[in-house]
Order: C-alpha cells, then sequence, then structure tokens
C-alpha cells in the first residue's frame, strides 16, 4: 500500500523514545509518504533518552497544516512535554477535527487527550497512562486501537501493528 501523495508530520521533542520516533518516520518515508519532523524550534538538535539528536524541518508556526493528511505523535518523556505545549495541541485538534489521521504511541497519547481527540473514544496506551486518560475516553490494554481516524498504541513492541494501521487508515483515506 503505497503512501505516495501523503503529507505526515511526526512529532519530536527532547527525551523522545527513539524506536518510536525513528520507527514510523523510516517506514512511512518507505511507503513514499512525504514525512516532517516538527518541534518547537527547527535551530537546535532534540535528543533523545540515550542521546541521539535530531533535527526538526519545520515548526508549528512555520507549517501549512492544510497540506497534512496525518500527525504520529511519539511517547518517552517528549509525549509528556509535547502536551504541555499549546500550538502542538492545537495542531493536533485542528488536524483531528478536520477528520485527518492522529496517531499516538505510549505517552504521546497525553496529547490526543490534551485535544479533545479521546473524547468517547477507545485508546489505549501504556498501562501507566491509562488511568490517567480514561476519563477521556474507554481505555483498553490492546497492542493498537483504531477509532475512526485515531489511532493509539502502547509501546514499542506494538510499532508494526501500530504503523499497519496507520498506513491502512492513510490508504482508505485516500486524497
Amino acid at each position: 500500500m503505497s503512501l505516495e501523495g501523503q503529507r505526515v508530520a511526526v512529532l519530536a521533542e527532547e527525551e523522545y523514545q527513539e524506536l518510536e520516533f525513528w520507527y514510523p518516520v523510516l517506514r512511512l518515508r518507505e511507503e513514499g509518504a512525504d514525512v516532517i519532523v516538527v518541534a518547537p524550534q527547527t535551530d537546535r538538535a532534540y535528543e533523545s533518552r540515550l542521546g541521539y539528536p535530531l533535527l526538526a524541518e519545520s515548526t508549528i508556526e512555520d507549517l501549512d497544516t492544510a497540506t497534512l493528511d496525518g500527525v504520529v505523535i511519539p511517547g518517552g518523556v517528549a509525549g509528556q512535554r509535547l502536551e504541555k505545549l499549546e500550538a502542538i495541541v492545537d495542531l493536533v485538534r485542528d488536524l483531528h477535527e478536520r477528520g485527518a489521521v492522529t496517531a499516538a504511541i505510549g505517552s504521546g497519547t497525553g496529547v490526543l487527550a490534551a485535544a479533545d481527540a479521546l473524547k468517547g473514544r477507545r485508546f489505549t496506551t501504556d498501562g501507566s497512562f491509562g488511568a490517567e486518560l480514561a476519563n477521556d475516553g474507554t481505555f483498553v490494554d490492546e497492542e493498537v486501537v483504531v477509532d475512526g481516524t485515531v489511532i493509539t498504541s502502547r509501546r514499542a513492541d506494538d510499532l508494526p501493528a501500530f504503523f499497519r494501521s496507520i498506513q491502512r487508515t492513510l490508504t482508505s483515506k485516500g486524497k
């Protein structure tokens, strides 16, 4: 299932979880999607929990959100940092409200909750965050949950299923 013509933002912040960030970025690019790494600033490197740096390609302010088909929100401490950034939450809320794919793994699910994207939906996340977010929707402990265009997953072990769900949902939406 080619993702040619699909444009997806992947969010970045300090202490991102390496696999939860790089696996979707590389797999989306491998399938032909135009992937944009988005962070609060572009003039600095963001380090993972293990010290692997990445450079953002765009800030929220410079991003043309009308051209996006989806967003992927990785976990790690980065997910908790991202949910505190109003511009990030507004981006995710806007994409969700217009029916774009909004996908989060681990603590990145907190950004979906902050953007009101989990209201009335089934979702999954790392077990330690599930109880925290239970007021936002219905938490289930499954490797991936797809509820409309909202896709959630628990942890790095679930990345193959997470990616397949993102790919399937983007492909079914078409352009």
